[in-house]
């Protein structure tokens, strides 16, 4: 891999990363696009903790805050009723999931779920998903002529049962095209959460699932054509363009919907259909050699 490549590759990583129109298969196919190897499951996964640092850094705050709680009560009794303790419980439950499938699932991970077709399924099927949970909840903020205007959940409202369902649905972006955000916010409207409170517990989510992935996968590094130097450079970039998208991310989806998300999603999943019906790309493109 060239200087030029992961450059590139971790520009693509931070875009994409928290938007919910799936990293994984945006770094597969800008590699398919440009004729260079398949970046492979390792790359993506060591590149993501230089998102995930963004997210640490974004949320220090809450992060420290409910860390703080989450220890006191391992000791403190009277701190179990705490929310931000039961967050840090929360957060923990909902990563078995994708940690158990994760690990299960491994050589599908890193073979047949990188093919471009199955990736271009994924990127319409999960954008009609988004757009259901989207409309659903504009209509209960909105109300209407014949409807009141629905209160939807909060983060104070979350308990063990939605934070399995929010882990399950992380545990679907295993497969590229799904979108680790996409996924999880649309699983979140769907059980009713306010878009800022399906997005917060989304990213709050992915810290260990990211980190305890990137850090597996270390250990593959510099096997194949991707070496240390080009992927310690690609996770610098996806830090720092990451950490402008997720702070601009969290204002936009406050007032803004997920419809623009929704037709990218699915106008470059028909793309690619149509580009490997014609033959212009391979379903397999640079994967004999990533």
């Amino acid at each position: 891999m060239s200087w030029f490549e992961s450059f590139v590759l971790g520009l693509v990583q931070g875009l994409t990363e928290f938007l919910p129109i799936s990293s994984s298969a945006h770094l597969r196919l800008t590699a398919a696009f440009a004729s260079w190897h398949d970046p492979g499951a390792a790359f993506t996964a060591i590149t993501q903790i230089g998102t995930e640092a963004a997210v640490l850094i974004y949320f220090r705050k809450d992060i420290a805050r409910i860390l703080s709680a989450w220890f006191r009560s391992l000791t403190d009794r009277a701190m179990r009723g705490d929310h931000d303790a039961q967050m840090g419980w929360l957060v923990i439950v909902g990563s078995i999931p994708i940690g158990v499938l994760g690990l299960t699932l491994k050589d599908q991970i890193e073979g047949p779920f990188r093919d471009l077709r199955l990736i271009a399924t994924t990127l319409i099927v999960m954008g009609v998903v988004l757009g259901v949970a989207d409309r659903l909840a504009a209509r209960d903020e909105a109300g209407g002529r014949h409807r009141v205007v629905k209160e939807r959940k909060t983060l104070k409202d979350l308990g063990v049962k939605d934070g399995l369902i929010y882990g399950f649905c992380q545990a679907m972006a295993l497969i590229p095209g799904v979108s680790r955000s996409g996924a999880t916010i649309s699983g979140g409207l769907l059980m009713g959460y306010t878009r800022e409170s399906a997005a917060r517990y989304s990213f709050l989510l992915a810290i260990p699932a990211v980190l305890a992935s990137g850090a597996y996968e270390l250990k593959d590094v510099g096997e194949g054509h991707v070496s240390w130097g080009p992927t310690i450079f690609a996770t610098l970039v996806a830090f720092f363009v990451g950490y402008a998208v997720i702070a601009w991310f969290m204002k936009f989806i406050t007032t803004k919907s997920f419809m623009p998300f929704v037709i990218y999603r699915i106008v470059l999943g028909i793309l690619l259909f149509a580009l490997i019906g014609m033959g212009v790309l391979s379903p397999h493109a640079g994967e004999s050699a990533g």
